[in-house]
C-alpha cells in the first residue's frame, strides 16, 4: 500500500433541533461538523489547523434563482470556515449544485491525495433552511448570521457542473422543480411494469417504510419516526399530495438544520497525525458521470445509464462484486431514485442488506446538496464496526442527472488509487441515441408519462411528456379542469391518445 493512498480518518455529523431564533449560522454549522470529524479522528484543533485542502458543498440558497439575498450568510464559505478553524488551506473550493456533490468531492480529493497535491483535506457541508424559513416567517433577525468577511478576497473557486438542470422550454411547462419531475419518472416506471396505480402505491409505501425504520434508529435523523406503509401513501391533511403519485411523506425534506464533514488524508499523513488504523476507511472504487443532461433528452423515464455505468466502473476499480457488499446507501430523494438505482445496480428492493444506512432524505433529512456527506459519515462508522466489510454509497443530482458512486472498506487496498477520468464514461453516455425534441408540436399525440402537481388547495396543473405522430418528444400542460386532473390520478394516462395545440407560449395536451 502506497503512502499516498487516500484514507478517510474522521467523520462528523450534527443536527440542530432547537429554537430557530438561536440556531447556528451556516458557518457555525460547518465548524461543528468539522470539529466533530477532527474529534473522531483524534487530531483536535491543532490537527485541523494543518488542513491544506478544503471543499465546501454549495448551499441551496446559492443556487441560481434562489432567495440568496433574503438570508444573510457568508459569500465565501471556504474562507469563512478556514478563519473559524484557524486553518490556511493552499487550495479551497465551493461546489456547484447537486445531490451527488459529497461523493464527487470525496472522489476528487482522494485523487488529489493520490497525486501528491494534498496531504490533509476536509470536505464539509450544511443546510439551514429549517431555521432560516422559520426566522423569515416569524420576522426574526438574522444579525447573528452575518459573516465578518474580508471584502478584498476574490469569490471562491467553484467545482462541479454549473449548468442549469433544465431548458427554458422545459421550465415554462413546469419541468424546473424536483417535486414536478421525479413523479414523471415514477409514473413511467409504473406503466412500464404494468402495475395498477393502487398496487404501485402499495409498493412505494413498503419501500419507504423500511427507510423510515432505519431513520427511527438514527440519532442524527431529522424525523426519527417509523411509518407504516399505509401511512406513507394515504393522502390526508397532514400528508397531502405534492406531485402525483407522491404524498408529502414520500418527498425529500430540505428545510432542515444539519451538517456533516469528512476528513481525508494520505496514509503517510494519517500516521504522522497518530490516527489509529482502526479509524481508517478506504475509498476502494469510485466513478462520476451524468445522464443526458436535460429531462426531455433522456432515452426514457425509467432508467439511468449513468447510475449503471458509474456503478460498474466503481466495482471494477474496487475489484469486487455486488455480492461482497455488506452495507448500502442509495440516494433516496424520491422513491423512483431508489427504484431506478437498485435496478441499474442489480439490487432487489427488498434486499436483506437494506438500501440505506441513514434512513433517506425524507426521514433522516435532505440537507440540500449535502445529504450524501451524512451517508458517507454513517457508512464509515458502520464499516469500522464491521472490519473487512464493504459499503456502497450513491449520490444523485438534479433530476436523475448527475451520478457519483463510492465503494468503501476498512480493508487495505492492494493497488494504488487510480480514479478514471469522468470524461471517459461521459463520452459513452453522451453518444447514446435519444428522441428528437420538438418545442411546438401540433396535432395527434400520445402520453409518454405525466404527473399532476398540487397546491394546498388541491390539483392545479397537469404535466404531460408526449410523442407526436412522428415520434418526436414534447412537454405540455393540460387544461386546468379539476375533474380531469382528479381522473388523471385514478386512471392510467401513459399511452393515452389526444391532441396537442399551442396557447400563447404553452403547449396544451387534451386527451381524447
Amino acid at each position: 500500500m502506497s503512502d499516498r493512498t487516500p484514507v478517510l480518518i474522521g467523520v462528523g455529523q450534527f443536527t440542530y433541533r432547537g429554537d430557530p431564533a438561536t440556531s447556528p449560522s451556516p458557518t457555525a454549522l460547518l465548524k461543528i461538523a468539522a470539529e466533530r470529524a477532527a474529534a473522531d479522528a483524534g487530531i483536535g484543533t491543532r490537527g485541523m489547523a494543518g488542513i491544506d485542502t478544503l471543499a465546501v458543498a454549495g448551499y441551496t440558497i446559492d443556487a441560481p434563482g434562489s432567495r440568496r439575498g433574503m438570508i444573510p450568510h457568508s459569500t465565501n464559505p471556504p474562507a469563512s470556515l478556514s478563519k473559524a478553524l484557524g486553518a490556511a488551506p493552499r487550495w479551497s473550493v465551493y461546489s456547484e449544485m447537486g445531490g451527488n456533490t459529497p461523493q464527487y468531492l470525496v472522489n476528487m480529493l482522494a485523487e488529489r491525495i493520490a497525486r501528491g497535491e494534498t496531504d490533509l483535506a476536509l470536505t464539509v457541508g450544511c443546510e439551514f433552511l429549517g431555521s432560516a424559513m422559520k426566522r423569515m416567517g416569524k420576522g426574526l433577525s438574522f444579525d447573528d448570521w452575518k459573516a465578518d468577511e474580508d471584502e478584498t478576497l476574490d469569490p471562491p473557486a467553484r467545482v462541479g457542473d454549473a449548468r442549469a438542470g433544465n431548458t427554458e422550454y422545459e421550465a415554462r411547462h413546469g419541468l424546473n422543480r424536483p417535486i414536478n419531475i421525479y413523479p414523471l419518472f415514477e409514473n413511467a416506471l409504473r406503466a412500464r411494469d404494468g402495475r395498477s396505480i393502487a398496487d404501485h402505491q402499495a409498493r412505494l409505501g413498503r419501500l419507504f417504510s423500511r427507510f423510515s425504520s432505519v431513520a427511527a434508529r438514527n440519532p442524527e435523523a431529522w424525523f426519527p419516526t417509523e411509518h407504516t406503509p399505509e401511512a406513507l401513501v394515504t393522502v390526508s391533511e397532514r400528508n397531502r399530495m405534492i406531485g402525483f403519485p407522491y404524498p408529502k411523506l414520500l418527498n425529500a425534506i430540505m428545510e432542515v438544520d444539519q451538517s456533516a464533514g469528512v476528513l481525508i488524508a494520505s496514509v503517510d499523513k494519517a500516521r504522522e497525525l497518530g490516527v489509529p488504523e482502526s479509524q481508517w476507511v478506504y475509498l476502494h472504487g469510485c466513478a462520476d458521470a451524468a445522464d443526458l443532461w436535460f429531462p426531455l433528452d433522456r432515452q426514457d423515464f425509467h432508467s439511468s445509464p449513468a447510475m449503471r455505468l458509474t456503478g460498474k466502473r466503481a466495482f471494477e476499480m474496487a475489484g469486487i462484486g455486488l455480492d461482497q457488499i455488506d452495507l448500502i446507501d442509495l440516494y433516496s430523494c424520491f422513491p423512483v431514485a431508489v427504484e431506478v438505482g437498485a435496478e441499474e445496480l442489480g439490487l432487489s428492493l427488498d434486499d436483506p442488506r437494506g438500501l440505506t444506512v441513514t434512513g433517506g432524505l425524507p426521514y433522516a433529512g435532505g440537507p440540500g446538496n449535502n445529504y450524501v456527506m451524512h451517508s458517507i459519515a454513517a457508512m464509515s462508522q458502520k464499516l469500522r464496526q464491521k472490519p473487512g466489510g464493504y459499503g456502497l454509497v450513491t449520490g444523485n443530482g438534479w433530476y436523475l442527472t448527475k451520478q457519483s458512486t463510492g465503494i468503501y472498506s476498512t480493508s487495505r487496498p492492494d493497488k494504488p488509487f487510480e480514479r478514471e477520468a469522468p470524461s471517459i464514461l461521459q463520452r459513452e453516455i453522451d453518444a447514446l441515441p435519444h428522441p428528437v425534441v420538438i418545442e411546438m408540436p401540433q396535432g395527434r399525440a400520445t402520453v409518454e408519462t405525466y404527473t399532476v402537481v398540487h397546491k394546498r388547495e388541491g390539483p392545479f396543473m397537469g404535466i404531460v411528456i408526449g410523442r407526436d405522430a412522428a415520434g418526436r418528444r414534447f412537454v405540455a400542460n393540460t387544461p386546468q379542469e379539476p375533474a380531469m386532473l382528479t381522473e388523471m390520478e385514478k386512471v392510467e394516462q401513459v399511452g393515452r391518445p389526444g391532441t396537442v395545440i399551442q396557447v400563447g407560449d404553452l403547449n396544451i395536451f387534451m386527451a381524447d
